[in-house]
């Protein structure tokens, strides 16, 4: 059975350039990525077709440092990705690799960023694969929901 694509829209009042570089440079991948309460530190970002993405998640805010824990899940944990499509300032494609669940096999789940600029915004849509079971999509879909919160208020202006 086909799982549906999760789609996830924001509008915001910026230059599709400031987006492009939120998703394609170190700087702006690392001031925004992660849900609430987590950051990355990106120790590889190749933004071309084929080019590698990796950085660690990291947990640093105490509740979610607490909840990890409670978990039994590492407060840190490595990521890897790959550029698998990009065109400048309207389409890019993120797969990663996802093996951090415990007891699942690895596979890959890939997230699309599409950016229209409409006069003095732009619509960015995200589109993303579902997880392998609904759990996970739902909380896949949450984690993309909280760390867009970050860009909602940096665009608040």
């Amino acid at each position: 059975m086909t799982r549906p694509k999760i789609i996830i829209e924001r509008t915001y009042r910026a230059t599709v350039e400031e987006l492009w570089a939120l998703w394609t440079t170190k700087e702006g991948f690392e001031s925004w990525w992660g849900p609430e309460g987590f950051r990355v530190e990106v120790h590889e970002l190749d933004a071309r077709v084929g080019g590698t993405l990796r950085y660690d998640m990291i947990a640093d805010a105490p509740e979610m440092v607490a909840a990890m824990k409670a978990m039994g899940q590492p407060v840190s944990h490595g990521t890897n990705g790959t550029f698998t499509e990009l065109r400048r300032h309207e389409r890019l494609a993120i797969t990663h690799v996802i093996d951090f669940i415990p007891g699942v096999a690895a596979y890959d789940s890939t997230a699309v960023a599409e950016l229209f600029p409409q006069g003095d915004h732009v619509r960015m849509v995200i589109t993303l694969d579902p997880m392998h079971d609904a759990h996970w999509t739902s909380q896949s879909t949450a984690g993309w929901a909280s760390q867009l919160t970050k860009l909602d208020r940096r665009f608040a202006r």
